[in-house]
């Protein structure tokens, strides 16, 4: 019996085999035997930031293991029933299956290499996304709008979970928005989308039905935890607070309770009004602002390392990672791959 998909099948395997042996030489089942062992003793958890810790770390290491084993284990088991039907007569019903599983290994099994390649330092945590509108009045705002949908989209298709911290509006659209982005790798997922996205169309603003070229700026920074030091003096920012719009109840447009910090050094803003209170927005804010520093300073000290070396382009107006044109072609291209996609309506979808 003939298997239109034998051989990926055969390449495949010998590649995840390749992940696997790396992964498994590192004893990850012995360090998992040996932390659920920590969480039987006797006064585990009268230290629960600690317990917290290392939860973090046993929930860590089951995600990077036992799917990997589940995933050989069915590979293993796929070689054999090949083996078994190979000298069978043809069978176009059965050929059809074994294609149709071997064609869902493939999508496991790409899936799971992608996230082994997102080994950062804090590719696994969640992720704050920060939508900006550029130049451009309503044409601009109504582009960060549509970024906004895209990615709340692209969370809700992946089965992150999406929270909106601030939310500015304008005619047409949005100033900026603050997203929390939850679930594991949400960052790693994600990072890469930190740049300016142009936007090439012909105007439903425009009576003249012109085209026109919009800019939006996206940025991406981990939720970082209380273990990571931000050295973060009074003196070195300032403290607005305002009254919220939007939604809200009773609260809203009645009390100060939204909030905006201005770091001075790096000329990062960070702002929350969603929350009903101003402590909870004010918490909320500086967790947004360390984030944000963390991502800042580690960019400062990359460009120190490597100023011999090819600059990381900057989030200018001048430096576009992707371009979508919905006039008079449709595309979406990414500039630094050279990547071009024609359905542009399933990418605005999240896809």
């Amino acid at each position: 019996m003939h298997f239109q998909n034998k051989s990926q099948f055969e390449d495949m395997k010998e590649e995840a085999y390749t992940v696997w042996r790396r992964l498994d030489s590192f004893n990850p089942q012995q360090k998992i035997d040996a932390l659920e062992k920590k969480t039987l003793e006797p006064g585990f958890w009268e230290d629960k930031k600690g317990a917290e810790t290392l939860f973090s770390e046993l929930n860590s290491l089951k995600d990077s293991y036992f799917p990997w084993k589940e995933l050989i284990q069915k590979m293993d088991d796929m070689e054999e029933l090949i083996t078994i039907y190979s000298d069978e007569p043809d069978n176009p019903e059965e050929q059809d299956e074994i294609d149709s599983q071997i064609k869902e290994l493939t999508v496991e099994y790409g899936k799971l290499k992608l996230k082994t390649l997102l080994d950062g330092k804090f590719d696994k945590n969640d992720c704050f996304l920060t939508i900006h509108a550029g130049t451009g009045g309503t044409e601009a705002s109504d582009w960060a709008n549509m970024l906004m949908r895209m990615y709340l989209r692209y969370c809700e298709r992946n089965g992150f979970t999406s929270q909106i911290l601030d939310l500015q509006e304008d005619e047409g659209g949005i100033k900026s928005v603050t997203i929390k982005v939850g679930g594991p790798y949400s960052f790693g997922y994600l990072k890469g989308e930190a740049g300016v996205h142009r936007l090439v169309r012909i105007s439903p603003f425009d009576s003249q039905k012109r085209r026109h070229t919009s800019f939006s700026s996206v940025y991406a920074s981990p939720v970082i935890d209380d273990t990571i030091e931000i050295d973060l003096k009074p003196d070195d920012y300032r403290l607005d607070t305002y009254r919220a719009g939007g939604a809200g109840g009773q609260h809203v447009n009645k009390t100060d309770s939204a909030v905006r910090i201005t770091h001075y050094a790096s000329g990062i803003v960070v702002q929350c009004q969603n929350e009903r209170s101003q402590g909870m927005n004010k918490e909320l804010a500086f967790k947004v602002l360390k984030s944000r520093l963390y991502e800042y300073y580690v960019q400062e000290k990359a460009k120190e390392q490597q100023k011999t070396a090819i600059a990381k382009k900057d989030i200018t107006w001048g430096s576009q990672i992707r371009s979508y044109v919905f006039q008079p072609y449709t595309m979406v291209k990414d500039h630094r791959t050279s990547e071009t996609i024609g359905n542009i309506q399933a990418v605005m979808d999240g896809a």
